[in-house]
């Protein structure tokens, strides 16, 4: 990571978001993170990041409307969204192509980061 991608991270998970932030700033990017599903289509517009990490896990909207409002946003600045959960959710409303399942490893998280990071 060369040019200083943003990554947004949103997972309730405080320790979650700290390590992956901190893995993703030795790589050169910056994270920005929230631990609320309903703010993660308001940080797309304002911070404009190259990738979003989604835990679909920590959306706990009714029918999933966070998870929906952050697909239309995503959708609508061609931004990738890797998901995190311990199962596919269909019904999110997210694509089902970047789907990482938990528990899971960083190491392995960072690359498809850095992968998808590159191909953009």
């Amino acid at each position: 990571m060369s040019t200083s991608p943003c990554v947004l991270i949103v997972d309730e998970s405080d320790e979650s978001r700290e390590v992956l932030s901190e893995l993703l700033e030795r790589h050169g990017a910056v994270a920005v993170g929230t631990d609320r599903a309903d703010k993660a289509a308001e940080l797309t517009c304002e911070h404009r990041p190259d990738i979003i990490v989604f835990d679909v896990e920590s959306d706990h909207s009714d029918c999933y409307d966070a998870s929906r409002r952050l697909a239309v946003v995503a959708k609508s600045n061609e931004t990738p969204v890797i998901m995190l959960g311990s199962v596919r959710r269909g019904n999110s409303g997210l694509p089902s192509g970047q789907f990482v399942a938990k528990p899971y490893h960083y190491g392995p998280l960072l690359r498809k980061i850095e992968g998808l990071l590159a191909a953009g």
